[in-house]
């Protein structure tokens, strides 16, 4: 499994993972893993063929179809893993509240053929003809990376000292960072977020950034997280990349103005969503999940909120409910 749900403290996060796992991640062979994105049966999950426009959104490719400008340059525009990353003189793209989007980070190819303007696909998983197929559909597509803690599956993770390895997160194989050590992480991350531009990707969600509020192995302190988090929105934005802050609710106040576009996962479950709100109201996205309520239960108020909201399994293969 490639990614991981919130972490929430003590007791309760151990519980909520472990329901959650049991409930919703499907074994090889299942039933949901020959589940089409929408639900339906699908021979080819794979599926490369251009669709017609739905799902309420604008027509692919058509001007504003995925928010406001563009990312700098034409998709698949390079830039070398390890460059400096200059700031770009172009006009990084801006989602807006209420795009649909699709979530797929589980094994496999990526399922091209849903009508949404917006696919969050694995960084590392994906390679630049996948983010150029997808541009051809006319939609814009989000890297994730892991920009919290270690795993050791990743092909760059020997590059990943053990100082800056504390604890468990809760995840086979993966390691807390230790945040205070920008000046460690800000090279690594820079290669990582140079590979999400050189594969012609448009933005950037770094996953796991709220490691001060949960069992590090590290005395983190909220402003530790401040500077890390900041440090991240900058590398992007220097390399013409938008970024989404991926939960860390008791921080948006302080880091709105810095990410482009929020991802939360289970605000409805555990009523937070008024906090993550504040996006809206500023016109950028929030790209919303939840995995054990069903549709009924939270889109009427997360679309009175203007969420992009959708109910996924927690494995993030390509089923998906949306709004």
């Amino acid at each position: 499994m490639n990614r991981r749900t919130r972490l929430l403290p003590a007791a309760i996060a151990f519980a909520t993972v472990t329901a959650l796992l049991v409930s919703s991640c499907s074994s090889s062979g299942s039933e949901d893993d020959q589940d089409s994105a929408d639900g339906t049966p699908s021979n080819s999950p794979a599926a490369t063929a251009p669709s017609t426009p739905g799902d309420g959104s604008a027509s692919p490719g058509t001007p504003g179809a995925t928010g406001t400008t563009t990312a700098p340059g034409t998709p698949g525009a390079t830039t070398p893993p390890g460059a400096t990353g200059q700031p770009s003189t172009g006009t990084r793209w801006q989602p807006t509240p209420g795009l649909a989007w699709q979530w797929q980070l589980g094994s496999g190819p990526v399922d091209q053929s849903v009508d949404v303007p917006v696919y969050d696909i694995d960084g590392f998983e994906n390679d630049a003809s996948v983010v150029a197929a997808l541009h051809a559909k006319g939609r814009k597509v989000i890297c994730y990376i892991n920009a919290g803690s270690w795993e050791d599956f990743r092909p760059d993770s020997a590059a990943f000292a053990k100082a800056l390895q504390g604890s468990d997160t809760g995840w086979k194989g993966e390691k807390w960072f230790d945040i205070r050590k920008l000046d460690q992480l800000k090279p690594l991350m820079a290669t990582r977020f140079d590979m999400c531009k050189s594969k012609g990707f448009d933005a950037i969600e770094p996953d796991t950034i709220e490691a001060y509020n949960q069992n590090s192995g590290f005395p983190l302190t909220p402003d530790d997280q401040l500077a890390y988090n900041r440090m991240l929105a900058k590398l992007a934005h220097d390399r013409g990349l938008a970024i989404g802050l991926k939960n860390d609710l008791d921080q948006i106040p302080a880091l709105l103005p810095d990410f482009d576009f929020a991802v939360n996962e289970e605000c409805s479950q555990f009523d937070e969503c008024d906090r993550v709100a504040p996006f809206v109201k500023a016109g950028k996205a929030v790209f919303h999940v939840e995995y054990k309520l069903d549709t009924d239960q939270f889109c009427a108020k997360t679309k009175a909120l203007g969420f992009s909201s959708m109910q996924k399994k927690l494995d993030l293969n390509a089923w998906r409910k949306p709004c």
